[in-house]
Formats: C-alpha cells, structure tokens, sequence
C-alpha cells in the first residue's frame, strides 16, 4: 500500500516541493521584485475575473439544455448528452483552432467582440469546453431527484415558479455550486485557450509561467508565479472536494424524473431548447471541419495531404508529430494504468485512514495546473539520480500523472464493490492471494480499467500545458504542440495545416472517449 504513495512522492510531491525551494530560496528579493510590477497584477487580474465571467457564462447556456436533458424523456436524448460532451472532450488547443475557424468565417477579427486575441474569444472559448461540466454535474442529479415534494407544493398552491425557486433550485443548489467551482478551476487554469487566443495582450498566471520559464529562461519568477498559482488551486480544490460531499448520496438518488412532455407547448420549448444548444456547440467544430477542406472558396485535401511536409517554422512533419502523440499517449496510458491500478487496489483494499489518504493523494495532480507540474518535472528530473530532462521519458511520464486520477476514479470503486464473500470462498477453496487478485478481482475490474485507460490515452493525447515545458526536444513535438506552433505563425497553408491536425486529434479524442461513453462513464467525466 505505501508504493503507489512512494511513487506519487517521487514523480508529483518532489517536483512541486523543488519548485516551492526554487521561488522562495533561489534569488527571491529579483521575483519578489517582479511580483510587484503592473504587468503580473494586471495578468492575476485578469485571470480571477475572466474564470468568473466564463463560469457565469457557462451556467447561463448549460442551465436550461440541462433542465430538458434532466426532465424531459425524448428521442435522441442519449445522442444529443453525448454530442454536448464533445467540446469537454476536445483538446484546449482543438477548442482555438476551432474558434479562430469561425471567428475567421464569420469576420469577428478585429473590434472589441473579435473572436480572436481578445477576452471575448478565451470566454467564450472556455463556456464551449464547460457547458458539459455543468449537463453531467448537475443533470445528472437532478434527474434522479424525487418529484414528491415539488407534487406536495403545487398541491399546497404553490406557483411553477415558486416551486421550481422554493423546492428544486434549493435541492440542487450543492450540485450547482460544486459544479461551478470546478468551471472556474478549469477557467482559471486554462493554458492552451489563452495562449493562442488571447495573443501577447491576455495573459493569465498560467502563460505568465510558461514565459518566463521558456522565453526568458527566468526560473525563479516563474518558480514564485507557480506557488501563487498552487495557493489559489489548492484553495479552490479543498472548496470542490467540500462541495461534492454535500452533494445527495447516491443509495437516495434513484428516481429517474424525466418524463414525455405533457403539453404540446413542452414539447416545442424542449425540442427550442435542445437544437438552440446543440447548434451554439456544433458551430465552431462545423466550422473547424470546413476550414480543414476549403482553400479560398474551393474545397480540397491540400491541407491533409501537406501534412507530409515539414514546414519552415517546425523541425518535424505535422505526420511526425502526430505519430509522436500516438506513441507518448499510449505509454503514458500504461504507466497510468500501473500506478492508478496499484493505487486502486490500496484504495479499494487497504485500511481505512490508507485508502482515504491514496484515494485524496492521487487527485492533486488532476487539481495542480499542468503548467506548474510541468515546470516542476523540468527543474527537478535534470541531474542524478533520475536525469531524464533530455529523454523522451519525460513527455509520457508527465502525461501519466495527469492520467492516474482518471484510473482510480473508475477502478477503485469497482474494486470497492467486490462482495467479500466471493473473495473469501475463492481463498476457502485455496487460491493463493495472486489468484484470488488475477480469477476474482481483475475479471471484475477489466471494464473499469479498460475505461480509465481510454481516459488516460485521450487526456494524454490532448496534454498541452505540461508537455509545453518536457517536450522541447526538436524531434519530440507532439500534435497539440504543432498546431499551437502553427496557428502561431502567420500564412494561409499554415493555418490551413493546423485545421488539418486539429480536425484528426479531434476525431481521435472524441472516437476514444465517445466509446468509453457507451460504458456508462459519465461520473469519470
């Protein structure tokens, strides 16, 4: 039970600690220096109040889809849950490419509601990728909430509306509100969106990091800028995690709710409802797909068959990149399934206080920012007795941390549920422990470890925070860094390529995690 606690101290809690050691001891009074310029506070500023905008925002148009889907019985509706998690599925970097499409194609350049470099694009950016958060954080309660009391208030003569404000809204206030704390962790967090979208005018916490790091080589500010970071992340972790146990158990969640609309009214405003949200979602990635297939106004392959070709501004082929992320993700996955399956059977199996600890211990990297573990693992694995800074090691080893919480959350409870009696015969019989874990626990948990690995090959093939500090070796780019190198650089078949890219690793991401999805998943995501 103490290895996987050995091995998350050894790949997440020494780096964060040697990144902690490097902002307050190596050259303090030059970061403190530099903390004390506008341009950090300006970018701290910006960080808290673009979070809680796009956390308004993606209440305000996930609220009412999340209402139809969690009410209202009608064909499709697995269909139309599965297409809105599409945007939480895709790639940060996906997500700017898509939107720099439609901005693009709509001619939201330039002004004050431009869609590109500008606050109005990362908000808007950031409510596309969380309306799902919001559809199966709180839909997926509300549909399984009693209508008892709201019945025994509108025969007492209370009002649609007082009900719905005195009885419903209040039940569900818990799940809205963790909901929404994870929104804006995400919002706050966010490092791919920005830093494509929002040019060298927006600047977040996380890009003022990877700037200061990676363009000025100025360690000790970025090491300062990260512990502000982790202080305010692992605030804002403690206050989801206290939100989710308010959240109602499951064992009294077991009513589904949802009905056939009773009024031929109903059904116009669920039917509204429904093609209004999923049209606002589709958009973009419509728009994503076009701009992959047309130059000018022709509509062509030259995009996808110039993937070949390496372009002026990269050291490897775009084809060469995505082979690269096929390759690290697909380690990645494996070392994620070894440590979070480990980790799983100590959650599942060991003492109480242990498995509390494993199970608390092994969803920080999920709650640090990617940036800040990232820069950390580069700092810290450069000299002995593990220097892998230079090795392409590094690049799944950073994605499997961020993996590991993915297996657990799916492995751990399955491991959990096993009944002890059947454990207990097998050994009765005279099964060795190792058979009883091979013939009773992993025939049972195949499904579930099948599912975390599929989130784990997704999550690392998407990674771009992270992988934006250990990949920096020429022939290591992966996917997510080659369109961010691309849609960085000015010139239509550049753009064009990067379309390209981000149309395949989305199509890769969503086919994975759509078949997990089949699996009835959605409490992982």
């Amino acid at each position: 039970m103490a290895t996987p606690l050995v091995l998350l101290a050894i790949f997440f809690a020494w780096p964060v600690a040697n990144l902690i050691r490097t902002g307050l001891f190596d050259d303090l009074s030059a970061s403190l220096g530099a903390l004390g310029s506008r341009a950090l506070w300006s970018a701290i500023w910006f960080t808290i109040w673009q979070a809680a905008l796009s956390t308004i925002g993606t209440l305000l148009l996930a609220f009412p889809l999340t209402a139809a889907l969690a009410n209202v019985s009608f064909r499709g509706k697995r269909v139309v849950r599965a297409l809105v998690t599409v945007p939480f599925v895709m790639p940060t970097v996906v997500v700017a490419g898509a939107f720099i499409a439609f901005s693009e194609r709509i001619g939201l350049t330039d002004g004050p509601f431009a869609l590109q470099k500008s606050a109005v694009a990362i908000v808007a950016a950031h409510i596309f990728f969380n309306v799902a958060v919001v559809v199966r954080t709180v839909g997926g309660y509300w549909s399984q909430l009693s209508r008892d009391d709201e019945h025994a208030a509108r025969t007492l003569g209370s009002t649609q509306l007082q009900t719905f404000f005195g009885i419903t809204l209040r039940r569900l206030q818990p799940a809205i509100t963790a909901a929404l704390s994870i929104v804006f962790l995400f919002s706050f967090t966010s490092f791919g969106v920005v830093l494509i979208l929002g040019g060298s005018r927006y600047r977040t916490l996380e890009t003022e990091i990877y700037r200061f790091a990676i363009n000025r080589t100025d360690f000790s500010t970025a090491a300062v800028l990260s512990i502000v970071q982790l202080v305010a992340v692992i605030g804002l972790v403690a206050v989801t995690l206290r939100l989710r146990d308010r959240l109602p158990r499951r064992d009294s969640l077991t009513v589904d709710r949802a009905q056939l609309p009773r009024s031929p009214r109903a059904r116009w405003l669920t039917r509204t409802v429904v093609v209004v949200s999923l049209f606002v979602l589709m958009l973009p990635i419509i728009t994503l797909v076009e701009a992959s297939f047309r130059v000018g106004d022709d509509w062509t392959l030259s995009h996808f068959s110039s993937l070949n070709e390496r372009p002026a501004s990269m050291t490897v082929t775009p084809l060469r990149a995505a082979a690269n992320s096929v390759l690290f993700a697909g380690c990645a996955a494996l070392i994620a399934v070894g440590i979070g399956g480990w980790a799983s059977v100590a959650i599942a199996f060991g003492r109480r206080r242990i498995s509390r600890l494993t199970d608390i211990a092994y969803l920080l990297p999920l709650g640090t920012s990617a940036v800040t573990l990232g820069f950390g693992i580069l700092i810290t694995f450069d000299e002995w007795p593990l220097d892998i800074r230079q090795s392409w090691v590094i690049i799944p080893l950073a994605q499997a941390l961020i993996g590991v919480p993915f297996v657990t959350r799916a492995v751990s409870p399955v491991l959990s549920a096993i009944d002890p009696h059947v454990r207990e015969a097998a050994a009765t019989l005279g099964a060795e422990p190792k058979r009883v874990r091979r013939d009773v626990d992993l025939p049972i948990a195949r499904r579930a470890i099948s599912i975390g690995a599929a989130f784990a090959f997704a999550i690392s093939l998407g990674e771009f925070g992270a992988t934006s500090f250990v990949g920096r070796q020429p022939d290591l780019m992966t996917l997510p860094l080659a369109i961010g190198r691309l849609l960085g650089r000015p010139g239509e078949v550049l753009r064009g390529q990067a379309m390209a890219l981000s149309v395949i690793l989305m199509v890769i991401t969503v086919t994975v995690l759509l078949l997990v999805d089949r699996n009835d998943s959605s409490d992982i995501i």
